[in-house]
């Protein structure tokens, strides 16, 4: 994806502006990267309780002692609240969830060695305090308010902001983890295609990652409880996002839903200034209220984009948001899933295919009921399974098209074998958690906490 940063210092007079921000993002084929994030929850071994962000165990402390491999510190009035390291970097979510940002990477090969020496790395440091820290897409044990705040000027503005909208916003927040994959785009047509085959596919990668059926100790009635609750987050920012499918789609399209997305906050001078609920058209024609008669900076305009969040996120690539955080295999798997699918022109077209005859009405479903039922999930006459299943097989294909080899025969497709053991057995991880929460767990989640952690 695009790793070339805005001016910060250009002033937005004109919505063309927007457009072509999102048009700089086009690369030709030779030039696509895949980009993979994941997050993690951190807790003590001693009591299974999540780590503040202050103190010998805690996140600060985290982040210092990953200084002695080469990463760089970002503050914030005065915190460390990330890091850099070779177009990498390591963040904080609001609860203190860690999140690698993995490099622009030309193959599957790459992201998996940058993965594996992230938590390698990590690792190392969570078992001198320790620690650890474990992949799922809810808090199996925590209350909301047993979880602890991070020092970061954007989360607070969004904590305040987030139940004005909905239920679930702060859940959001504290208590979700998720695996995501950041990839490229040649033309507006291409964009487009790859737009509405990730939105639509975006439930069987749900099901296939669905990893979260525990609130507070006990089964929850959902097999992704992460993917339930962006249902009731804040419907101004989330969801399907219908128009993408609609007739005259293109970057102007989705700048157009965006302006009118309403804003968090406005960075100046190292502070957030609170905008909560203010449109970006209004900053746009020097009207808000917090900014009088001042306009958007190109940087207003990449931050805004960074605060809207439907299955599908454009920004100068698209970013696939659907799944559950997971195990260490998974966080492998998923970017294999869309570049086999997305990366390879018949692939592509064979996943047009599948999708393009779906109704609104179905895609809706999907994302209504893949949540609590997963694989399972009926689709007319078939599952999300046999969905799945059909969407693996494009990808392997689109993989072994693509023809990126280490050594001698091992192609890229090698890391769906996982998927598709999923996928064979019927089995997502909640599933399989499910089954040892009522058998050999004893109705106990802790467990989860030692076979499950990095």
């Amino acid at each position: 994806m695009s790793t070339n940063k805005p001016e910060s210092h250009t002033f937005l007079t004109r919505k063309q502006e927007l457009v072509d921000f999102l048009e700089t993002g086009k690369r030709p084929p030779s030039e696509w990267r895949i980009g993979t994030e994941h997050e993690k929850f951190g807790f003590r071994k001693s009591d299974l309780q999540p780590i503040p962000y202050e103190g010998p165990q805690g996140i600060a402390t985290v982040l210092e002692k990953l200084q002695s491999f080469g990463w760089t510190p970002i503050k914030e009035e005065g915190n460390v609240i990330g890091l850099t390291h070779n177009n990498q970097s390591i963040t904080l979510e609001p609860g203190g969830q860690l999140e690698l940002s993995g490099a622009p990477v030309r193959t599957l090969h790459q992201t998996c060695d940058e993965v594996h020496t992230h938590l390698s790395q990590v690792r190392s440091v969570a078992d001198d305090l320790n620690i650890a820290f474990i992949g799922t897409g809810f808090h199996p044990t925590c209350k909301r308010d047993d979880i602890p705040t991070m020092p970061k000027g954007r989360y607070e503005i969004m904590r305040k902001y987030m139940p004005k909208r909905g239920s679930r916003g702060l859940d959001m927040m504290f208590r979700t983890c998720t695996v995501q994959v950041n990839l490229d785009f040649e033309s507006e047509a291409d964009m487009v295609k790859k737009f509405r085959v990730g939105l639509a596919l975006q439930p069987i990668a749900t099901a296939l990652y669905a990893n979260s059926p525990f609130t507070e100790g006990l089964p929850n009635g959902f097999l992704s409880m992460r993917s339930h609750i962006w249902t009731d987050t804040d419907p101004d920012r989330t969801g399907m996002l219908p128009f993408v499918f609609e007739q005259g789609m293109g970057f102007e399209r989705y700048v157009d839903y965006a302006l009118n997305v309403p804003m968090y906050f406005v960075y100046r001078n190292g502070k957030y200034i609170d905008t909560a609920g203010e449109s970006f058209l209004e900053f746009m024609n020097g009207k808000l209220n917090a900014l009088p008669g001042e306009r958007p900076l190109l940087s207003d305009w990449e931050d805004h984009l960074t605060t809207i969040f439907p299955e599908v996120r454009l920004k100068r690539f698209l970013e696939m948001r659907g799944a559950d955080g997971g195990p260490w295999r998974n966080l492998c798997a998923l970017p294999a899933f869309w570049v086999g699918l997305l990366y390879d022109r018949t692939a592509l077209d064979a996943a047009w295919n599948l999708v393009k005859n779906w109704t609104p009405e179905e895609r809706h479903l999907l994302r209504e009921k893949v949540p609590r039922y997963a694989l399972k999930t009926r689709f007319r006459k078939n599952t999300v399974a046999d969905l799945g299943r059909e969407a693996l097989n494009i990808a392997q294909c689109g993989l072994k098209l693509r023809a990126k080899n280490i050594g001698l025969d091992e192609d890229e497709s090698a890391f769906l074998e996982t998927l598709f053991n999923i996928v064979e057995s019927g089995l997502t991880p909640a599933e399989e958690h499910l089954k040892a929460f009522h058998n050999r767990w004893k109705k106990s989640v802790q467990p989860l906490f030692s076979e499950t952690a990095y």
